[in-house]
């Protein structure tokens, strides 16, 4: 990912509504993101335009993620 684009991403990351949201994502930005493959990373980014409380009801395990490409992305979040 380019870096202008990882820019924008890291701001929609920290700029969540949920506190919690912005925690998990920001970290596993900072900590596993450069580790993942790009379709990997492209999971992550549509994950980041999720609502607030979708998003975070996937992390924390109340909801489960019914889309295959994601999934992985989200149970790496949850280890997070």
């Amino acid at each position: 990912m380019q870096r202008e684009a990882y820019e924008r991403l890291r701001w929609r990351c920290i700029r969540r509504g949920l506190l919690e949201v912005d925690l998990a994502l920001t970290r596993f930005l900072d900590e596993t993101f450069d580790r993942l493959s790009e379709a990997e990373q492209q999971a992550f980014a549509e994950l980041a335009d999720y609502e607030d409380l979708e998003l975070w009801h996937l992390i924390s395990g109340q909801a489960e993620c019914e889309d295959a490409r994601l999934a992985p992305i989200v149970a790496m979040l949850r280890k997070s």
